[in-house]
């Protein structure tokens, strides 16, 4: 199977040591994955940057490298939802500044779980997220692996050296903690602090 991720591994560590066909090669690859991830967030952010428009803002970020030696294909899908949340809460931060804070779309991290009636920003969910990731750093990187780069619990194990059950845990423990947050910063009416 050419797109297997032992195949995109290896090209992943191909590139890494100076072949640049194997970037022509890894290239077709990972795009459709990134494209599948990024049209996850059309449905709850209709204001957004289109899917297509987020993958190609985040392979160039990808791309450019910056001195990333990648790991394997979950290395790489874990930078790149890294850099996709950054791209997206920069663009609701550039929009909510434009209209001085105003209507901002609901999202929340988990499909299977309903939103408060309140329910938070991007802007909001991302500083949520980040006073989590001070707290508890783990946690906060299995939600943005999961939410964010739409990895499965075992690919987030994989890439976080811990076992599934432990992915499991930290997510069931960041989801309520960010659903307090969320709630308790949306009715003071501001985004949730530490």
């Amino acid at each position: 199977m050419p797109d297997s991720p032992q195949e995109i591994s290896r090209l992943l560590i191909a590139w890494n040591d100076g072949d640049s066909d194997a970037l022509d090669q890894l290239t077709p690859l990972v795009y459709e994955e990134l494209r599948r991830i990024a049209r996850r967030y059309q449905y709850g952010l209709r204001d957004t940057l289109q899917a297509t428009a987020l993958v190609h803002e985040a392979f160039l970020r990808l791309a450019g490298g910056q001195g990333t030696r990648w790991q394997n294909r979950n290395h790489f899908f874990g930078v790149a939802a890294h850099a996709m949340r950054h791209i997206l809460v920069d663009h609701a931060r550039a929009r909510c500044a434009g209209k001085r804070g105003g209507n901002l779309h609901q999202v929340w991290p988990d499909a299977d779980l309903a939103a408060p009636k309140q329910a938070s920003s991007l802007v909001a969910l991302d500083d949520a997220l980040s006073s989590l990731a001070r707290l508890a750093p783990r946690q906060g990187r299995v939600v943005e692996l999961r939410f964010f780069g739409g990895l499965g619990v075992d690919d987030i194990a994989r890439v976080l050296e811990i076992s599934p059950e432990t992915v499991g845990r930290d997510w069931r423990m960041a989801k309520s903690w960010l659903l307090r947050e969320l709630t308790i910063g949306q009715s003071a009416g501001s985004a949730p602090g530490p």
